[in-house]
């Protein structure tokens, strides 16, 4: 057998980064760019952008939409742009959709009410979650994950058509496709504003008795200046 001659150290490939496999994942089965840091980021503004709102929020949203696009749960205080003490859902829209949220909001009678309600465009980025095995049911965090998909993408099939938009032809969800951008901050509005007040609620645990459901009282309405046209949608 030949040795290695002396004073000459063995090469040995490196092995492949956990990371690596995850950047080309997104970049070679999805066809989305990512950003060259570690933890591995997904810019937005470029194919898609994200709608954000807490995750107590964005759970009662999917119970009411049971089709949207990618949804992503963001892990609390993981994100180093986006610091929160609780975690985040993100459910990816077609891109510009991110500009048109503040005029929706507008639209919809919600002006200010709902600063939880948020979005990631032009210029911002989203944790990359671990690309999702092949077969398996559920996604889980792991060790250096700051994200999961609940809803992941599929390969071939995600693209900007089959993103929540506004606009002719925007789906109403009612066809089996995924709802229009309208119809989707129309729920994560109202929703959103549902679990500010439930935990106002419960955080005030000496309320007296007999008050009236507080997503829908007279002090809410109060302090809405109205009724939110969305919760007619």
């Amino acid at each position: 057998m030949w040795g290695v001659a002396p004073g000459m150290a063995r090469v040995l490939p490196r092995p492949r980064s956990p990371l690596t496999a995850v950047r080309r994942w997104y970049e070679e089965e999805l066809g989305w760019p990512t950003t060259g840091t570690e933890p591995v980021e997904l810019p937005t503004g470029l194919r898609f952008d994200a709608l954000e709102m807490p995750a107590d929020a964005g759970s009662a949203v999917l119970r009411r939409l049971p089709r949207t696009g990618p949804v992503a749960l963001l892990r609390a205080g993981c994100d180093g742009n986006h610091q929160d003490d609780r975690p985040k859902l993100l459910m990816l829209i077609a891109a510009g959709g991110a500009e048109e949220l503040p005029g929706i909001l507008e639209w919809l009678e919600w002006g200010a009410l709902v600063p939880e309600l948020t979005a990631r465009g032009t210029g911002d980025r989203m944790p990359a979650p671990a690309f999702p095995p092949a077969g398996a049911p559920s996604y889980g965090f792991g060790s250096r994950e700051a994200a999961r998909w609940v809803r992941p993408p599929r390969p071939g099939y995600e693209t900007e058509n089959s993103l929540p938009t506004t606009g002719f032809g925007a789906g109403n969800g009612d066809d089996g496709g995924v709802p229009g951008l309208v119809r989707l901050v129309s729920a994560a509005a109202t929703e959103c504003h549902r679990a500010r007040l439930l935990r106002a609620r419960n955080a005030q645990s000496d309320r007296a008795k007999g008050d009236q459901p507080l997503a829908f009282s007279n002090a809410s309405r109060m302090s809405a200046g109205t009724r939110p046209r969305s919760l007619t949608l």
